[in-house]
C-alpha cells in the first residue's frame, strides 16, 4: 500500500510507501524538505498536516509538544502516513550544486582540543571535490552498517578566507574536512577515534547531509548558540560569513560545563576584534580551579537575560537535544517566530 502526499503551497506531490517516514519519502522523490537531526529533536522539519492522518511510530518526538500535535503540527522525520496527506511544509530551494556523495577519506591530522575533544582532519582524494554549506555534517559509514554523524567545523574550501584553495597539485589542493569529536564513555566509535585511529587511516563517509546552514535571504542580525561541540558547525558558519564579508551582526553564545571545554576560546575572542561580533561564553558546572568570573548557568537562559526581543534575530542553535529543546520552548514563549529558528542536535551517547 502507498499514500499520496501533496505539499502546500507548492502543489508538489509524491508517493509514500507504507510505514515510510514522510521525510524519507520526500527525499527519495527528489523533494527537498529542511532537516537536520532526523530524530525529532531539532524541529527543522516542522510542518502541519492540512488533511489526512499521520502516526508517530516511536511516540511523540522530543521536539514536538502535545499542544502542537493537537493543532496538526508535525515533525516529518518521525511521521508516517495512515492516509493520503496534504501537508504544509517549507521546501528548500534548489540545491543542484550540492550533491551527497559516498567517498573515501584519509585522516591527515589528529589533535586534542580538550581532554575529551579530538580535532580530526580528513582529506578527500585529489580527483574528488565536495561542495557543502557551512553547518552541514558528514556520516561515517562503519563496517557493521551503522553510521556516526559529525558536523563539519570548517567553511567550504572554495570560499574560506584562509587561502587553502591552491590548485598546484599539492596536498593543500585536496578538500579538507575538520571535525570536532567528543569522547563518549562507552561509545564504540569515539573510543576508537581516541585510542586507535591514526594519521593516514582510511575511512568512508557520506556527505554533505542536513539543512543547517545560514539563510542568505534574511538581513536580520544572527544569534548563534552552541552547546559543547555544537561549536563545530557554528564555527564553520562564522568562517563562511567572514569569508563572504557578510555585514550582519553576529552574537555568539557558547555554553559548556567547565573552562577546559571552551576549547577554541581564543579563536572566538579573536573574531570580536573584527567588529559586528560579540562572544558570550557560559559555564554551567565550573570547578574551583577555573577561577571563572564570567557568565554561569544554562546558555539559553543567558540569551533570554540579554535579548529582550528575539523576533529581531535569526537564531541558529547546535548542541545536545536537552539544550535545543529547552531553548526552543523558552524562545517561542518570548515571541521568536518558528521560521526564524534553525537548529542542529546530536546525542553524544550514540557516538
Amino acid at each position: 500500500m502507498s499514500y499520496r502526499v501533496t505539499i502546500q503551497p507548492s502543489g508538489h506531490e509524491f508517493e509514500l510507501a507504507e510505514n515510510e517516514l514522510v521525510l524519507d519519502g520526500a527525499l527519495r522523490n527528489g523533494i527537498m524538505f529542511p532537516y537536520s537531526c532526523r530524530g525529532g529533536s531539532c524541529g527543522t522539519c516542522f510542518g502541519k498536516v492540512l488533511a489526512g492522518e499521520i502516526d508517530f511510530p516511536k511516540g511523540l518526538p522530543l521536539g514536538l509538544m502535545e499542544s502542537d500535535k493537537v493543532l496538526g503540527h508535525a515533525l516529518f522525520c518521525c511521521a508516517t502516513a495512515k492516509t493520503d496527506l496534504t501537508i504544509d511544509v517549507r521546501e528548500v530551494r534548489s540545491r543542484d550544486e550540492i550533491r551527497t556523495k559516498t567517498l573515501p577519506a584519509q585522516v591527515t591530522s589528529l589533535r586534542k582540543l580538550a581532554p575529551d575533544v579530538m580535532e580530526v582532519k580528513l582529506a578527500l582524494p585529489a580527483s574528488e571535490s565536495l561542495a557543502y554549506r557551512a553547518g552541514q555534517y558528514v556520516d561515517f559509514l562503519l563496517r557493521n552498517q551503522k553510521r556516526r554523524a559529525f558536523s563539519i567545523a570548517n567553511a567550504s574550501i572554495a570560499n574560506a578566507a584562509t587561502g587553502n584553495a591552491q590548485t598546484d597539485g599539492t596536498e593543500k589542493d585536496k578538500t579538507l574536512l575538520e571535525l570536532h569529536i567528543r569522547l563518549a564513555p562507552g561509545g564504540e566509535f569515539t573510543e576508537m577515534v581516541f585510542n586507535k585511529l591514526q594519521v593516514k587511516s582510511l575511512v568512508r563517509i557520506e556527505a554533505p547531509l542536513g539543512d543547517f546552514y545560514v539563510r542568505e535571504e534574511s538581513n536580520r542580525p544572527l544569534l548563534m548558540i552552541a552547546g559543547g561541540t555544537g561549536f563545530a558547525p557554528i564555527k564553520a558558519m562564522i568562517e563562511q560569513l567572514r569569508a563572504e564579508q557578510d555585514t550582519r551582526p553576529i552574537h555568539l553564545y557558547w555554553g559548556v560545563r567547565k573552562l577546559a571545554d571552551l576549547y577554541h576560546r581564543e579563536l572566538a575572542e579573536s573574531w570580536v576584534r573584527h567588529g559586528r561580533f560579540s562572544f558570550i561564553p557560559v559555564l554551567s558546572q565550573m570547578v574551583d580551579e577555573d577561577n571563572w568570573q564570567g557568565r554561569t548557568g544554562y546558555v539559553h537562559e543567558a540569551v533570554v537575560t540579554d535579548q529582550a526581543n528575539l523576533s529581531d534575530f535569526d537564531v541558529y542553535m547546535a548542541g545536545p537535544p536537552e539544550m535545543v529543546v529547552a531553548a526552543q520552548a523558552k524562545f517561542f514563549e518570548l515571541g521568536l517566530p518558528r521560521e526564524q529558528l534553525f537548529s542542529d542536535t546530536f546525542e553524544y551517547s550514540k557516538n
